[in-house]
């Protein structure tokens, strides 16, 4: 069977652990030939492809990013795209194709599928937040690189005695803001599921200096405050019409500055959480997932994704797992709550 890959959307760390586990099964237990697309989708539609052999695959393991590049790329968004998808895969003999990605590169796999090709989906996003699979490879990682930072920032906090605001990723949904912010021991999150009152943050920074010690605060790059707009850098969007995000931080850096009279700093992790060397929970995780997507593949299915469930691999319709995304919980948020101040 000739079987094609893409990665698409941001990179994350696991991506190449996908790649290497597809390429290992499929050759070493189905004599398969895998061929790998440049850039996610736009390899697809201009036919640029690259040879994944096991000598292309030897020591990408610990490696970040992706060793077949990204884009977001939209073949939706394009005049004959998707005919042009077809087209190459046609042309090429691809008798399968597993696209690796988040609600927009699997959104365009769905909408393959339904159109009669032949696609197995691997849910990848360090936001966590696709739906029907427990965890997202990459999600780890990016929670591991933020908490990090923050049990850094503590201590020049303190010596300082000023606010610390940390922005992270999380453009509808608060997953790495949550468990960041949990287990670095935060004394605010704020989330895009909960738009969040100004003056209580506020008097949650003033308890903590009032107590001796100095606030540090995170925020999802998409949280926004009750009756307040959505804070963005530029109008610019992307080919799936997202609006590039950020800037919150330090707009709330600047606000509890100016109310609380103590000084206060935005530290925005930005693309840091991305990139990088997985963890071993990612590793493990994202090979998994590739082992499982091969199986699906001979298995005659399609328009499916594989997912965790608990402990075990799982195969959801792709359609279930892009039709909403995955939002913190309230009881979830009123966790953390619990040690805000």
């Amino acid at each position: 069977m000739r079987i094609g890959i893409l990665t698409g959307g941001g990179d994350c760390p696991g991506l190449n652990a996908v790649i290497r586990a597809v390429v290992r099964k499929g050759i070493g237990e189905y004599g398969d030939e895998i061929v790998g697309f440049r850039d996610g989708w736009r390899g697809v539609l201009e036919g640029d492809t690259v040879p994944m052999d096991l000598r292309a695959v030897r020591g990408i393991l610990p490696r970040g990013g992706t060793v077949l590049g990204t884009s977001r790329t939209n073949p939706y968004a394009l005049d004959g795209g998707p005919e042009r998808v077809r087209e190459t895969l046609e042309r090429l003999g691809i008798d399968a194709l597993i696209p690796i990605g988040g609600e927009d590169t699997l959104g365009v796999a769905t909408k393959l599928s339904e159109a009669g090709l032949k696609v197995v989906g691997v849910p990848k996003t360090i936001d966590n937040d696709l739906d029907s699979t427990d965890y997202t490879f990459g999600f780890d990682t990016a929670v591991g690189v933020a908490m990090e930072a923050i049990d850094r920032l503590h201590t020049t906090g303190d010596s300082h005695h000023r606010t610390l605001v940390v922005e992270v990723m999380g453009r509808h949904a608060g997953w790495i803001a949550l468990h960041a912010g949990m287990a670095g021991g935060a004394n605010v999150i704020l989330i895009p599921e909960n738009p969040f009152d100004v003056d209580g943050v506020v008097a949650h920074c003033q308890h903590r200096f009032d107590s001796g010690y100095s606030p540090i605060v995170v925020v999802s790059e998409g949280a926004q405050p009750k009756d307040g707009d959505l804070i963005t850098t530029t109008g610019e969007k992307d080919a799936f019409g997202h609006v590039r995000l950020g800037g919150i931080g330090q707009q709330l850096a600047s606000l509890i500055e100016e109310r609380t009279g103590r000084e206060a700093r935005a530290v925005v992790l930005g693309h840091i959480q991305r990139g990088g060397t997985p963890s071993p929970f990612d590793r493990v995780l994202a090979t998994r997932f590739g082992l499982s997507a091969v199986d699906a593949v001979h298995d005659g299915q399609s328009g499916v994704m594989v997912a965790l469930r608990g402990t075990d691999i799982v195969r959801v319709p792709l359609s279930a797992a892009t039709a909403k995304l995955k939002l913190v919980p309230a009881e979830r948020y009123a966790e953390a709550e619990v040690f805000f101040g």
